[in-house]
């Protein structure tokens, strides 16, 4: 007879491995269904921790080489990728048994294998050559993302490569092309760089980091050109060949074709969310036409008790986001009112500086024909970046010309990823440039930059 749930969630990445705690944490019977063998999703397992963990390396072994700068004289530095990797694997196999523990304490069903709908309260496990069968009430579809490829051209992760190769690189390449100048492109970019390998970016458009502020997006490229990043903008890679001793990335800008060759070539053009294997088309489960599930504002499908959430619907395909629409859901199932504002989405780069934004930038605002009024502090000001040497980049925040609310902040500088939370729960409780301005920042902080851009709105900014 098979095993009955309340709720099913299909997916153990962020969006299903939150979702399913919150309803276990809500007293409804829970089962999460993961095809992968180890819970956390593309974010624990290939994508935002293990990338963040050789950012966090790359950077300390290109400060190391450059302590005599400083005062700090130390023997030669040699790169150990061998070691820097299990380093990674250590960080991600912490993290994922550490979910399975919090399955654990919360009483979710932990089922391994790869989840089918049958039915519309019916569920069909595949795990290697068994098959079980489980009915739920409701069911979460939350199965994430995968890398999507350009047209005619295969990953095969060892010369061609999507973000999931680009992380597991056993030998340092003399060169790497990167396809597609968005976060992931620059974030794995900027690790190879550091360790010592040539790395030029082919964007298609006239800048890289689509959506971002373009004032931002400039001062970006201008920064990662001087850590000696190339850039090829508005070139399309017309073919991607490989060869015995690498790739050969043909490529064409404004009419003229050329050739670049490379020992590994990073496919970096986006993410599609991942629904195959769920038998969506025989129960009807409702796509729209860039392959996302359909939900309305409570996540459920056209189906009745069929849900989904993170990437597998529309939005930012972040993580952040994904763990909110998994406690929202939960709590709605439960009878509870959740809720996400999609409009306090923030976004991060780890490149370094990192860069991070919430709210709405220039180019939006101008759009929409809504005044603001900007103001700018830049971190060369700032004491606490002069004095660790981290001085580039500026906050930049755009509050409404009439009523001083905040509706957008933007920074490029040190740390950006953790000062931005500062600024998404001013602007979730509405603040004014006026109230940040008046509260007091800790000295030396990098956070003083946004007290001081916030004085910057009315021109009166203290030292710059």
């Amino acid at each position: 007879m098979a095993e009955k749930f309340d709720v099913t969630v299909i997916g153990g990445g962020p969006a299903g491995y939150v979702c399913a705690i919150r309803l276990a944490q809500l007293g409804l019977n829970t089962a999460c269904i993961e095809s992968r063998g180890s819970l956390g999703g593309t974010c624990l397992n290939i994508g935002c921790i293990p990338s963040k963990s050789l950012l966090n390396l790359s950077e300390n072994f290109h400060k190391a080489k450059n302590f005599a700068n400083i005062g700090i004289e130390t023997g030669e530095i040699k790169l150990n990728l061998k070691k820097m990797m299990e380093n990674k694997e250590k960080s991600v196999s912490t993290l994922t048994k550490g979910v399975e523990f919090l399955f654990k304490k919360n009483k979710v069903t932990y089922i391994k294998g790869t989840g089918t709908l049958k039915t519309k309260d019916e569920i069909l496990v595949k795990n290697n050559n068994q098959e079980t069968k489980i009915k739920s009430n409701k069911i979460i579809i939350s199965t994430g993302s995968a890398p999507l490829p350009l047209p005619g051209i295969e990953f095969d992760e060892k010369q061609i490569l999507s973000s999931t190769g680009a992380l597991s690189i056993s030998k340092l390449p003399k060169k790497m092309i990167v396809v597609g100048g968005g976060y992931i492109g620059l974030e794995m970019g900027s690790v190879w760089s550091r360790l010592g390998t040539e790395v030029q970016v082919v964007e298609y458009l006239d800048h890289i980091t689509p959506g971002l502020d373009k004032e931002i997006s400039n001062e970006f490229m201008k920064i990662l050109k001087k850590q000696n990043i190339k850039f090829d903008l508005n070139t399309k890679v017309e073919k991607i060949s490989k060869n015995s001793e690498g790739v050969v990335v043909e490529i064409s800008n404004e009419g003229k074709k050329s050739k670049l060759e490379a020992d590994v070539v990073l496919i970096s053009v986006g993410r599609k969310p991942y629904t195959d294997n769920l038998n969506l088309d025989n129960i009807g489960v409702i796509l729209d036409k860039k392959g996302r599930i359909k939900v309305d504002k409570n996540f459920e499908t056209n189906i009745k008790n069929i849900y989904a959430i993170g990437d597998v619907i529309d939005g930012p395909m972040l993580a952040h986001k994904a763990e909110e629409e998994g406690i929202a859901v939960a709590e709605l199932i439960a009878g509870q009112s959740g809720h996400v504002n999609y409009n306090l989405i923030p976004g991060v780069i780890y490149t370094s500086p990192e860069v991070a934004y919430v709210g709405e930038n220039e180019e939006q605002l101008n759009e929409k024909n809504i005044g603001y009024k900007i103001g700018k502090f830049p971190f060369m000001a700032n004491s606490r970046a002069k004095a660790i040497n981290e001085p580039e980049g500026f906050v930049k925040i755009l509050a409404d010309s009439s009523t001083d609310r905040v509706l957008g902040v933007h920074i490029i500088g040190p740390h950006a990823g953790e000062m931005i939370a500062e600024m998404s729960i001013a602007m979730e409780f509405g603040a004014s440039s006026e109230d940040i301005a008046r509260t007091c920042h800790a000295h030396p902080t990098f956070s003083e930059a946004i007290k001081e851009a916030a004085l910057s709105v009315d021109k009166r900014q203290i030292h710059s």
